[in-house]
């Protein structure tokens, strides 16, 4: 039991982490293992100051902790300090994954698993070294604080991620496949996916053609979409950006006009997926955010910190990607809502123009870059041959303006590679995902 001290804010955040990778490449077998850590992260604040303390000891939790109150200085206003007055007092328990948990999956069933899988990958000819990963996460987390705050929940992950290099004659490309989700069971019977997937990719590497560079209409998939939100939109939200920097407040107020009328983008962390948060690392409640809401600035990002030098409410997003970091202003799962549209509508008036199926990679602040993977044409209002993207660019703004179409179907994304970095934060689990989402205009490269 924690024993906290009256005249100083603390709290205590533990994690009992288990981790496998199983991986591949040409068949051989590279890396097989399972790894279970547990760590603790503490703070103490006393109005002025943040003494932090990392520590695998999590027997002696109330040492760490009394050295960190030996530091501090004792403030009987600690209460009054607008910055701990928003903590939260949650007590909960979430246990969404105690009847699934990949802790309970023998490591020779995972390997199997993804054995199962490899031949698919080199049925085509053209493809050469080719890589396959089974990854899985479970993490218990409990967290403590001196307002009363008690804590407890899971959270997990599982997926596949393949990798292969195709070549044929002076042709080359690099392909790849992902399939994430939260219940190892979510992983079997995708044979039908990957397949279907390797014959598109070697598909593009024969029949592809160079794009027309200019500015065109883009149909952005729910992954182009999602990075786009992410990358262009979602950091610019992380309000830790703005608390010093006067142009981004005077850009970032709140009420402006930010986008086209039919555009909202909101970020909730109580969806299960990659991004699941349902408290965040100080305690607070997730909640679902708009950051756009028809086309007006609506919200931006906090910790607590942030939300009291702003005046503003919190939003669970104070993250840090283990326990060994203090928590600072992340994303948890950022999507574009829906709109009133099927596919063929969304590109029926289209005379000619691209679709973005598949990525690369983005990034972007004030102008966004995204390296497309695997394209298409658009011409007359149909699909048409697989075509070579190097990036499409512009600015975030006026791209957010010029988005005139939404299908109503949505699609949420969760990933077992890669993730958000920030800082000296990388690898941080996210999700994101929307509509397939029509701009009118896109200067594509």
């Amino acid at each position: 039991m924690i024993q906290f001290r009256s005249g100083f804010y603390a709290d205590v955040r533990v994690e009992d982490r288990s981790r496998t990778v199983i991986s591949y490449k040409a068949g051989a077998l590279e890396e097989m293992r399972n790894r279970r850590e547990k760590q603790a992260f503490l703070r103490v604040y006393d109005g002025k100051l943040w003494y932090y303390a990392s520590t695998t000891d999590t027997d002696r939790l109330q040492k760490t902790l009394d050295g960190l109150y030996a530091a501090a200085t004792e403030n009987p206003a600690i209460l009054e300090d607008p910055v701990v007055k928003r903590f939260e007092k949650n007590q909960d328990k979430v246990y969404t994954f105690a009847d699934c948990s990949v802790r309970d999956i023998p490591l020779a069933e995972k390997q199997k698993l993804l054995l199962g899988y490899l031949p698919v990958l080199t049925e085509d000819s053209c493809v050469v070294l080719p890589t396959g990963t089974y990854l899985d996460r479970n993490s218990q987390f409990h967290f403590l604080s001196s307002l009363g705050a008690d804590i407890e929940y899971d959270y997990q992950t599982c997926g596949l991620s393949f990798g292969f290099s195709m070549a044929e004659g002076e042709k080359q490309f690099q392909g790849s496949w992902q399939k994430g989700g939260t219940r190892f069971d979510e992983m079997t019977g995708i044979e039908g996916e990957l397949r279907e997937s390797v014959k598109e990719q070697a598909n593009f590497l024969r029949n592809s053609v160079p794009a027309e560079p200019g500015k065109y209409p883009v149909v952005l998939s729910p992954m182009a979409a999602g990075v786009f939100a992410h990358e262009s939109f979602g950091h610019k939200s992380e309000s830790d950006f703005m608390i010093s920097d006067e142009t981004m407040k005077e850009e970032w107020q709140l009420g402006k006009t930010v986008g086209s009328p039919i555009l909202s983008i909101a970020e909730y962390g109580n969806i299960v997926g990659s991004g699941f948060v349902p408290y965040d690392d100080e305690g607070t409640k997730a909640r679902q955010n708009y950051l756009i809401k028809n086309g007006v600035l609506a919200g931006r990002l906090h910790s607590a910190m942030t939300a009291a030098v702003l005046d503003e409410g919190l939003t669970g997003n104070a993250r840090a990607i283990d326990c060994t970091f203090e928590p600072i202003v992340r994303m948890t799962t950022t999507y574009i809502e829906g709109g009133d549209l099927d596919f063929d509508q969304l590109i029926a008036p289209i005379e000619k123009g691209y679709f973005i199926k598949t990525i690369n990679h983005g990034s972007g602040m004030s102008t966004f870059t995204i390296a497309p993977s695997v394209s298409y044409e658009i011409v007359n209002g149909k699909l048409g041959r697989p075509v070579q993207i190097s990036v499409i660019t512009g600015s975030v703004f006026e791209t957010l303006g010029l988005i005139d179409g939404l299908t109503k179907d949505v699609e949420l994304l969760s990933f077992v590679t890669g993730g958000c970095g920030k800082m000296e934060q990388s690898g941080l689990p996210v999700g994101f995902g929307g509509p397939y989402v029509r701009v009118s205009s896109m200067n594509v490269q």
